[in-house]
């Protein structure tokens, strides 16, 4: 039987010459307009919604809204489409088991992963060769603009095995930075004593993973007194609200970098050489903020859900107006580096992750933010909310400290953050990492929600 293999489904050239890399990536977005970049944007998207009609999985989430072909022109239209999020793909699974109806297989090859499942069961991830090595190479030309260079030595801390985070990234970097890979994968799959070994042995200059283990690794590190041998300069990771200040000084210095993207989109954001917020990769993907409630646009500047359109994944599995239910704000201003693309405030909670208590939105994620630079605390934390028989609910915040501790003073901190009176308990280093699965985990666990139980 007959069949294309994987570089012969696209043209790799091509792909460079649309997606640029490097200086040339920087060179065409910060001479371009916004106008040029909307035309652009409204091209791609068009192609994708060619490819969307013939998804089963859209034909049927848009002919629900008596929605035709026609009735979309370009992007000033996109609003007319409705949002879809996690619980319709898995419905789609349930429905036509066991990979669902939303891709466009045929006898091209695919790249088969799935989520991480840190909001239950992990949902099938299919990638066509073209979606899946220019979603290599947003994040392999991201690196760059923040600094990797290609005599760098990277270490990933991602996940590997049926996750598709660790492989894409590794896929990234070597395709598209010539950084050396070394892929550790978590403390599962190498034990953290032994990961702080790997970057003192071979030179590792940038950790890249997520910012909760990656600190983790810090105190390993002076544990084994291994900081006259480790040389890291560069952390690329997932911020979020989490303190910058802390992480870099745990690493002694090194710079750390944010940046945002799910398992269905790729990368989305990331900040830039200057680190004044993360850019949107708007030659790639279209990003709308919606109010969480309405789904209607937010005024710029106010919170909302990210909903993204993928406008490069015309090929077997498109993404169009996915709601990531990760919630952000829109920077307003110009940046200092000359780009064109909008920049975001990163990542600041998920909306399905929020506690409504006494009628105030509790994002737990916000904690980090608020106990940041307290010398006093390892920086994890862990929140129960239970619902007691009145039908009241109340959240409990444990925060680990190392001693010293001011109840009244966390509290009161607390409060002020949040925006209402919470419960405070306090264990010993270490002690949250048992609910948090900070060491198996690609994203620890920061909400418990025991009001079901």
């Amino acid at each position: 039987m007959s069949f294309p293999t994987y570089f012969e489904t696209f043209d790799p050239r091509q792909m460079l010459a649309d997606y640029p890399v490097g200086d040339a990536f920087v060179a065409r977005y910060t001479s371009m307009s916004r106008d040029e970049l909307h035309a652009l944007q409204n091209e791609r998207f068009l192609k994708v919604m060619k490819r969307g009609w013939e998804i089963p999985f859209y034909q049927r989430l848009w002919g629900a809204k008596g929605i035709e072909a026609g009735d979309i022109r370009g992007l000033e239209d996109i609003t007319k489409l409705p949002v879809y999020d996690k619980s319709d793909l898995m419905a789609s699974v349930n429905d036509h088991p066991p990979y669902g109806d939303f891709d466009g297989r045929g006898n091209t090859p695919v790249v088969f992963h799935t989520t991480s499942g840190t909001t239950g069961r992990p949902q099938p991830l299919m990638f066509g060769p073209k979606g899946r090595e220019i979603t290599n190479l947003l994040v392999g030309r991201m690196y760059r603009w923040m600094g990797l260079e290609h005599d760098d030595v990277v270490q990933s801390v991602y996940g590997h095995g049926m996750i598709n985070g660790g492989h894409y990234i590794r896929e990234s970097v070597t395709h598209y930075t010539n950084s050396l890979f070394l892929s550790a994968g978590t403390g599962i799959e190498t034990r953290s004593i032994n990961q702080v070994n790997l970057m003192a042995d071979f030179g590792v200059t940038c950790m890249v993973g997520f910012v909760d283990y990656i600190r983790k690794l810090a105190s390993v590190a002076e544990a084994e007194n291994l900081f006259d041998r480790i040389k890291l300069k560069m952390i690329i990771g997932h911020l979020g609200t989490e303190d910058r200040a802390a992480t870099e000084a745990a690493w002694h210095g090194a710079k750390a970098f944010d940046w945002y993207g799910v398992g269905d989109t790729g990368t989305i954001a990331g900040e830039g050489p200057e680190r004044d917020g993360l850019y949107v990769w708007e030659d790639a993907q279209y990003l709308e903020l919606l109010d969480i409630d309405t789904d209607n646009p937010v005024a710029q500047g106010e919170t909302g859900d990210m909903v993204v359109t993928c406008i490069f994944k015309d090929d077997i599995a498109p993404c169009i107006r996915f709601n990531t239910h990760d919630i952000t704000n829109e920077l307003t201003g110009t940046n200092q580096t000359g780009m064109v693309f909008k920049r975001i405030a990163g990542f600041k909670g998920r909306s399905d992750n929020m506690v409504k208590l006494r009628g105030i939105n509790i994002f737990p994620h916000a904690i980090g933010a608020i106990i940041e630079n307290r010398h006093d605390l390892t920086g994890e934390y862990v929140c129960h909310v239970t619902r007691d028989a009145a039908g009241r609910d109340e959240m409990t915040v444990t925060l680990e400290s190392r001693g010293g501790s001011n109840d009244d003073e966390l509290s009161a901190l607390l409060r002020k953050g949040l925006g209402i009176e919470v419960g405070l308990r306090l264990v010993s280093p270490g002690e949250t990492s048992a609910e948090t699965q900070i060491d198996t985990r690609q994203k620890p666990i920061r909400l418990i929600d025991q009001r079901s139980l």
